[in-house]
């Protein structure tokens, strides 16, 4: 007995979901979103007689341009101690402790006046050019500073800020720049912490000049920001 055409109709059903839910199978399935690009850690290191607190306008400036507060690491340290003998140590096992934690093969380091001796030292005599990718200097007393000698007498970290110390002459023997480092510096003509204003710039260095700026003034300038963040950015 023929079937009636609304039964074949009916019978047809379950076939053509099936179909339709093996075709649903076979379709690739819409691509995820990529997932942002992670950055490399960046790795900050205040100056004399000053805490991490004074990044906090740098690191700002970084998360706005998509860093995440887990790739930036400011390190904390007693600036009376001496660059070569205690504090070049300290940040190297500081910086294996980040690599570790993120699994970054290098970090950028940025400094700020007597942190950029003591991550200089790091870089040249303590290992750390295999680990570091940049490194930027705000401020940095790199060949010594006059003021320097107003705290000399019971500091050894002025000491070694003083021009002609052991630390400034032997940063500045041979080459200035060394390994596969990326260096770049930023200095004003109206610091009234360096004194010679030369002292700053690094042979093998991006020098930048950062206008009329008071010392400190360099860690929240927005001209000097932007040209950390694009520094960052370079191979």
């Amino acid at each position: 007995m023929p079937m009636p055409a609304r039964a074949r109709r009916t019978a047809r059903l379950p076939a053509c979901l099936c179909a339709l839910a093996v075709l649903a199978l076979a379709a690739p399935a819409a691509a995820a979103p990529a997932p942002a690009a992670a950055h490399r850690p960046v790795v900050f290191v205040h100056g004399y007689n000053a805490d991490p607190g004074v990044w906090g306008s740098l690191r700002q400036d970084l998360t706005s341009a998509g860093y995440d507060e887990s790739e930036l690491f400011s390190w904390g340290y007693d600036t009376s101690r001496s660059v070569n003998e205690d504090l070049a140590g300290q940040l190297a096992a500081y910086v294996a402790q980040v690599r570790a934690r993120t699994g970054a093969d290098r970090v950028d380091l940025v400094a700020h006046s007597f942190g950029s001796l003591v991550t200089r030292w790091y870089v040249k005599y303590g290992g750390g050019a295999p680990a570091v990718a940049h490194w930027a200097s705000l401020a940095g007393p790199n060949h010594g500073t006059l003021t320097a000698w107003a705290c000399a007498a019971w500091s050894q970290a002025c000491r070694d800020m003083t021009p002609g110390s052991y630390v400034a002459d032997r940063l500045a023997a041979g080459d200035e720049t060394p390994g596969p480092v990326a260096y770049a510096t930023w200095w004003s003509n109206c610091d009234e912490v360096i004194n010679p204003d030369a002292s700053v710039a690094l042979t093998g260095a991006a020098n930048h000049a950062a206008g009329c700026l008071a010392h400190n003034d360099l860690l929240s300038d927005d001209g000097v920001s932007r040209g950390v963040q694009a520094f960052l950015r370079t191979a």
